[in-house]
């Protein structure tokens, strides 16, 4: 990324120069890699390394190239240790590929060997392969820093039938993170918020969360059975553009809103804080649309939408007994009170984002039998 400051302005939207996506993309990789590396390193989750392993000895045969395997946390220490073993097997490109935690190691070690990275997601449950920012954790799961690498990834390579494989929740995860980010990106440009490149929006990624959205919407259901099925139909290829391209897209060139701003406060909260990033997002856009005034018929569409789908419409459905005021006031206290960047505005108080929570739950109570307790 350009580290010069940007005059009045000038915007910038930024993007992957190359995604490609479909059943056995993943075929692909040592083309894709050739002309911009001698000997890529891949850093690979252990466990998909177990799945894919003979398949990638296969297709980089003789060629130059790095197997690294990767679990654990992303922590600064190991990110530190795989640049380290980058620099001694004299590497010239980063390869990703897993899920986000794998995907993030690659980038961290990619900045600290200052090498280009390519991302290989085999889950759709969030937008980080088109990202240049990862999230760095301690060993107990805490966010400890959020680095951005220089560049977007030079290339993403999205193989659907790898993803069609993985578990169903992956793909909830992640249309959970992605139906957010129209809302988000509307209320960014609304409260003056900034892109992840600290400029002012182009038109072009608000119509790409517009799309976003009207595809998880169209797509959703029909996707969500095939998950799991190893089969990628029209819908899930659809709504892992979606959850993957799209949602990056609109993400890094638009901005955040409340949606992600409430996961500050769920990650610090019992129980809840177990719950996937993109659950918590999920509820986070009912509390968003609540705090915004948005009309109830719209709100409640939503929320029927949660139910055919299986995201959470209440804290109980993250994981709570029953819902206390204290811990309605324990989020939104974290909420109000986590740094924020321009790219990340809150125009609330804590006592309105509690108030918005109360809406949210009092909606789900008849469902679930219960109230809210002082």
């Amino acid at each position: 990324m350009d580290s010069k400051p940007f005059a009045p302005g000038v915007r910038l939207f930024a993007s992957t120069p190359r995604y490609y996506q479909g059943p056995d993309a993943l075929d692909r990789l040592p083309g894709i890699c050739a002309p911009l590396a001698r000997k890529p390193a891949i850093v690979v989750d252990a466990d998909v390394l177990a799945l894919t392993g003979t398949r990638l000895a296969k297709l980089f045969g003789e060629r130059p190239h790095l197997i690294l395997p990767f679990s654990g946390e992303v922590t600064l220490p190991a990110m530190i240790d795989l640049a380290d073993t980058m620099r001694l097997e004299a590497v010239d490109l980063v390869v990703g590929m897993g899920g986000g935690k794998a995907l993030d190691a690659a980038k961290g070690a990619a900045i600290r060997a200052d090498l280009n990275f390519v991302t290989v997601p085999t889950v759709a449950s969030n937008d980080s392969p088109i990202s240049m920012g990862l999230a760095a954790y301690d060993d107990h799961h805490r966010v400890v820093a959020i680095e951005t690498h220089s560049r977007n990834p030079e290339a993403v390579i999205v193989d659907t039938r790898l993803i069609a494989g993985a578990p169903a929740r992956f793909l909830l995860a992640g249309i959970g993170d992605a139906v957010a980010k129209k809302f988000e990106a509307e209320a960014s440009l609304r409260d003056g918020g900034l892109t992840a490149h600290f400029t002012r929006q182009l038109r072009t990624a608000g119509y790409i969360a517009d799309g976003c959205y009207s595809t998880i919407r169209e797509h959703g259901e029909a996707a969500m059975a095939a998950a799991g099925t190893g089969e990628p139909t029209d819908a899930l290829e659809a709504v892992i553009e979606a959850n993957i391209l799209m949602a990056g897209l609109s993400f890094e060139n638009m901005g955040l809103g409340l949606a992600h701003a409430m996961t500050r406060g769920l990650v610090r909260t019992a129980v809840v804080d177990r719950a996937p990033h993109g659950f918590h997002v999920a509820y986070g856009l009912l509390v968003q649309l609540v705090a915004e005034g948005r009309a109830e018929a719209m709100i409640d569409d939503l929320i029927d939408f949660y139910r055919r789908i299986g995201l959470p419409r209440s804290l109980i459905e993250l994981g709570l007994d029953a819902i206390e005021r204290k811990t309605l006031v324990h989020v939104a206290a974290n909420v109000t009170q986590a740094p924020a960047g321009a790219y990340l505005v809150v125009p609330y108080t804590a006592d309105e984002i509690v108030a918005a929570m109360q809406n949210v739950e009092a909606r789900f109570a008849p469902i679930a039998g219960d109230a809210i307790h002082a």
